[in-house]
């Protein structure tokens, strides 16, 4: 019999994530959503929707979890009705939100305790990859549980590794977003220096895409700075709030320490813009 999948959190990445595993994997999909009205975006697909974490755990064997910070989490698996007040056993739990990996740690234990399985799994990707399926999924947990939900997560990714024990997925994915970081703001800074001394931004932009240097994200992010288009693909406040996350579980090197620095200011007023506005804020310095 095919697995039942429910799916808890129906935001930007949520419901192309979760769509995927009903067109793509043919999976009996059921969803729940804090906020009610997102489960519309199912109404021409066989979903079902439940109206609280523990009813959509009781009527499925994997769940997975796609919401946005530890408190989140707190909240659907140890709150009202959450996932842990269900009083079942043997599911699976697949967080696939960008927490910390402490809140994993502790989430997982606790899911040991009544007899379930934890998995945290974020992704690497953005909109366009979690709809067509590419995303990278960086896993931590027993590795057999693992192997029994890879196939699972094929259908939305073009790679999906284990990394090591519970929590280490969420911190390979702080390492990747630090990194997003570090380029976000390298070519923010190089296209102002260019500026600055005379230099087209469109010319620039064509060297460093035809060097050493050139990779889809400096093109993506090129053309966003060169057409002036800050509509958030990832939201800066994003970036922001993983770097947190990042610095909490010791990132202190000196990069690290730049990009935190700029980033939880460029939050203030550039927050809900696409990461790459980081532009604007290192204009104003």
């Amino acid at each position: 019999m095919k697995t039942k999948i429910g799916w808890i959190g129906l935001g930007r990445m949520g419901i192309p994530m979760s769509k995927r595993l009903v067109e793509d994997g043919g999976y009996h999909l059921t969803v729940y959503n804090r906020t009610k009205g997102k489960e519309d975006a199912f109404s021409s697909l066989p979903v079902d929707v439940t109206f609280s974490p523990a009813q959509l755990i009781r009527q499925t064997d994997v769940v997975v979890v796609m919401v946005s910070d530890d408190k989140a989490i707190r909240d659907i698996f140890t709150g009202t009705n959450g996932l842990l007040s269900a009083g079942v056993s043997t599911k699976i739990i697949i967080n696939m939100s960008t927490v910390s990996p402490e809140i994993s740690k502790e989430m997982a234990s606790l899911c040991h305790e009544l007899g379930n399985h934890y998995m945290d799994a974020p992704v690497s990707g953005s909109v366009k990859q979690a709809e067509t399926g590419t995303l990278v999924v960086m896993a931590g947990g027993d590795e057999d549980i693992f192997l029994q939900v890879k196939p699972i997560l094929d259908h939305l990714s073009k790679l999906t590794i284990h990394v090591g024990s519970h929590g280490a997925g969420n911190s390979a994915k702080l390492a990747v977003n630090t990194l997003l970081g570090i380029m976000s703001q390298g070519l923010a800074e190089v296209v102002l220096f260019a500026q600055d001394n005379g230099i087209k931004t469109e010319d620039l932009l064509d060297i460093v895409s035809n060097s050493a240097m050139g990779n889809v994200y400096m093109k993506i992010k090129g053309d966003a700075i060169l057409h002036n288009n800050f509509q958030a693909a990832f939201a800066l406040k994003h970036i922001a709030k993983d770097l947190r996350l990042a610095k909490q579980s010791g990132l202190k090197s000196p990069l690290g320490e730049t990009i935190f620095k700029t980033f939880q200011e460029a939050e203030k007023e550039f927050g809900e813009e696409d990461i790459i506005a980081v532009i604007k804020k290192l204009e104003k310095n």
